[in-house]
């Protein structure tokens, strides 16, 4: 991975492998869960985690004392960890990088109602660490003794797109040895739903339709994506199973609207520039995208039109997650690299759920219906969120000649 721009050109810094994957989405609990989810995609209006059970990984002290997105944080954290393997972890060279929207706005909504209905002194003494957006990362930390940096992403919905990119910087540089990143979100409360809906930025049908014609907005989800980022030499010299390398990255800003996207795309054309620059790649090397594809009509298409100036039309097989999963937010960006990932280690190209008629106006080579069996080669995620917030990653498959 690149570590910077200097004179126009990338600074080489050391390589960032993927040695370790979690997730928590409405597909079930793991990876497997969705990439089955990705694979055999169903209609479902409800995005919630329905049969998340905290025990596993809390005790029930803990449990009440801890938001739902803490712990879907540290759920998909303890998977990666476990995922990777016995990390022989430097507790002053291994830190956190997560990523939340709102942090635990489930509970700052609760116990404003009980401040309304029993008064001040009904109010949980624990609300301050539980709302925190922080305490995803902090927890994660403490739980595994790391000493390194720990740190919240809040960038939208960009949030955990750009917690990978800081965590991969970390790892460039030779700051940290192993990172563990990601983002999460649990913020489907009937406020922030009803918020949402008002905006207009919500379906009014339910479906999540990215790049259809019949799109007409997102729908709301939840849940955690978690990576363990290893210096590439450290998981070698361990015999660590090497899922795939972070190229590059990149972030950026429309400076535009606070939540509609720049119509021209220039801050997502800047950013994914930046992100090939930094992975020292060509537009014609990125073999598929994983697009941010939220469904709205104003954000598919600004990022149709960006995909199209950099890459040329259809340019490469294009993918949106969100179709399954919703729009989880902070946690979009993290469970897009899980997925993306997963397509590596499996040769498939997942399809599109919900896209059947695609936009005759976005010319983008959509994959639709069924999974499309792939040569994995480098990879562009995008997240672009509510401020402008712009973040692209370049993922590859483990094992590919590092540039020059």
């Amino acid at each position: 991975m690149r570590i910077g721009i200097k004179n126009g050109q990338a600074v080489a810094g050391r390589r960032v492998a993927v040695t370790g994957l979690g997730a928590v989405t409405c597909c079930g609990i793991g990876s497997d869960a969705l990439w089955q989810g990705l694979l055999h995609p169903t209609y479902a209006e409800d995005r919630r985690i329905h049969d998340f059970d905290p025990s596993p990984w809390f005790p029930p002290k803990e449990i009440r004392r801890l938001d739902r997105f803490t712990q879907f944080s540290v759920a998909a954290a303890q998977q990666a960890f476990e995922d990777a393997g016995d990390l022989h972890a430097d507790p002053d060279l291994s830190g956190v990088i997560f990523a939340s929207g709102a942090g635990g706005f489930e509970t700052l909504a609760e116990q404003v109602v009980i401040n309304h209905e029993r008064g001040p002194n009904r109010v949980s003494p624990f609300l301050v660490p539980a709302m925190m957006a922080n305490a995803g990362a902090a927890n994660i930390s403490m739980r595994l003794g790391w000493r390194g940096p720990s740190e919240t992403i809040v960038t939208a919905c960009a949030s955990g797109t750009h917690a990978i990119g800081a965590a991969a910087r970390l790892i460039a540089s030779g700051r940290c040895d192993i990172v563990l990143t990601g983002g999460a979100e649990a913020s489907m409360h009937d406020v922030a739903i009803a918020a949402f809906a008002n905006m207009k930025a919500l379906s009014s049908t339910g479906r999540s339709r990215p790049f259809d014609s019949r799109r007409d907005g997102f729908v709301m989800g939840e849940g955690a994506g978690a990576l363990v980022l290893e210096d590439w030499d450290h998981a070698q010299a361990r015999g660590a199973r090497i899922l795939g390398e972070i190229l590059g990255a990149a972030s950026t800003s429309d400076a535009y609207h606070i939540t509609a996207p720049a119509p021209d795309g220039r801050g997502a054309i800047a950013c994914m520039r930046l992100a090939l620059l930094d992975a020292d790649l060509q537009p014609s090397e990125i073999t598929h995208i994983n697009a941010h594809g939220t469904s709205t009509p104003l954000n598919d298409m600004a990022e149709a039109r960006a995909i199209q100036e950099v890459f040329g039309s259809p340019g490469p097989p294009v993918t949106s997650t969100k179709g399954l999963t919703g729009h989880s937010f902070a946690a979009a960006g993290a469970i897009e690299a899980v997925a993306t990932l997963l397509a590596i280690q499996h040769r498939q190209i997942p399809p599109t759920a919900g896209c059947e008629q695609q936009d005759p106006e976005i010319q983008l080579d959509v994959v639709m219906g069924e999974a499309r069996s792939w040569e994995p080669g480098p990879v562009l995620s995008n997240s672009f969120g509510f401020g402008g917030h712009n973040g692209c990653l370049v993922i590859s498959p483990p094992g590919l000649p590092p540039s020059e």
